[in-house]
């Protein structure tokens, strides 16, 4: 089963650069001068918070994955989930990280075998993610991790979808909360929600 985690916390302390937790008000200014903000998409009157510009700039990339797996390495996860599509950019990096799997929760049609679906509502309709039946083990130590917390809706159908296998969803994990939506209020208070920029 799981090992002991991570390099970076028994380093944290001796070099300024590794991203102890939690964050300086610098590291975090830091981090959110690279995120690039995108009026009015993907509708009018919002701000999307566009992570491509962080993920392309090799020293945040590596802060940020660091950081992360700093905070999930105690919890020992057995696997590290990631919701489709930006959290896979995450998710595997994450894993590596933490001597853990990667499981893929995907949209609809996409996965090959047997699956446990969890449909959950939009502003206009419906969505739906899927993940094989044999993903993890009953009682499988899984930390959920995707880019960006929202309203909230996406995060807890992944949880929902990861509790029908019977895993042991031991922590929730965010580069960015859009805290004003107050999409964490969604989630189970039983376990560990985390962002590691918060926009209020």
């Amino acid at each position: 089963m799981s090992q002991p985690r991570t390099r970076v916390s028994q380093q944290c302390q001796e070099k300024n650069e590794l991203p102890c937790l939690p964050l300086t008000p610098t590291k975090s200014e830091w981090l959110k001068s690279i995120i690039r903000d995108v009026p009015d998409f993907p509708k009018p009157g919002i701000i999307f918070k566009d992570l491509t510009t962080l993920l392309k700039n090799a020293e945040a990339l590596r802060f940020v994955v660091d950081a992360l797996a700093e905070r999930y390495g105690n919890l020992r996860p057995d696997y590290v989930a990631a919701i489709e599509a930006r959290g896979f950019i995450l998710g595997p990096a994450i894993a590596h990280q933490l001597n853990a799997g990667f499981v893929p929760l995907r949209k609809p049609g996409k996965l090959p075998y047997k699956v446990q679906k969890e449909a959950y509502e939009l502003e206009y309709g419906t969505d739906a993610i899927e993940v094989h039946v044999d993903a993890v083990e009953p009682g499988a130590r899984v930390v959920l991790v995707d880019d960006l917390l929202a309203t909230g809706g996406t995060a807890l159908a992944a949880y929902r979808l990861l509790k029908k296998l019977d895993a042991d969803v031991v922590g929730v994990g965010f580069v960015v909360e859009l805290a004003f939506l107050e999409g964490r209020k969604k989630l189970p208070t039983d376990t560990d929600v985390f962002a590691l920029l918060s926009y209020k």
